[in-house]
């Protein structure tokens, strides 16, 4: 919870730290990365609770939510880039469009931020999550036991590019992400990431 009389960052400006921290990250990462991209298959709510569609490869739909509290407005910098600024204690989210899916970039500025973050999940009708070895989840067509979208096992560094253990749990309807910190130099970034 945020504390009372704590002023909140500006929304523009908090973007701004959570796109630094996050770019710096991705261009050390490589070339291996999704790129951002303007895909009309993903639709972006205005706000964090309300999430993002996103396609599976059977052309259905899933959701995908960002439990907040309270719930935050999207800080749009491009149709294919928004920034959820605030959506815990010292924690933003990069919400990017890839070609095939979304990324949500996780974004840890300090010490007091949580080790959890919670990403409820709708499945259209007959899609079900698979836990795999790699650490993700395969949303299954459970007539046909065919793999159609896929939750990959997240990856998190800290600002010396420290790797840090992140990890994906099914808990209900929502894949919660478990992001250990302490300790970490920060801003912490990690990635949330699905695609077809």
């Amino acid at each position: 919870m945020f504390e009372e009389g704590v002023p909140m960052r500006h929304a523009r400006d908090g973007a701004t730290a959570a796109m630094n921290a996050a770019s710096q990250v991705l261009a050390a990462r490589g070339k291996a990365e999704p790129q951002e991209f303007d895909n009309a298959d993903v639709q972006w709510a205005a706000r964090a609770r309300d999430g993002v569609w996103a396609p599976t490869r059977n052309r259905q739909r899933i959701h995908v939510g960002i439990d907040c509290s309270p719930d935050r407005a999207a800080t749009v910098l491009r149709p294919s880039l928004r920034v959820f600024v605030g959506v815990d204690v010292d924690t933003d989210i990069v919400a990017q469009t890839t070609a095939d899916g979304i990324r949500l970039v996780t974004v840890v500025h300090g010490p007091e931020a949580p080790t959890s973050f919670r990403f409820p999940i709708g499945l259209a009708d007959g899609l079900a999550l698979e836990a795999m070895p790699s650490g993700g989840f395969d949303v299954v067509n459970l007539r046909y036991g065919a793999t159609v979208g896929r939750f990959y096992s997240p990856w998190a560094c800290d600002a010396l590019f420290r790797p840090l253990a992140a990890r994906l749990e099914l808990d209900g309807g929502a894949l919660v992400m478990r992001l250990p910190h302490e300790g970490a130099a920060y801003p912490v970034v990690a990635d949330p990431h699905y695609g077809i």
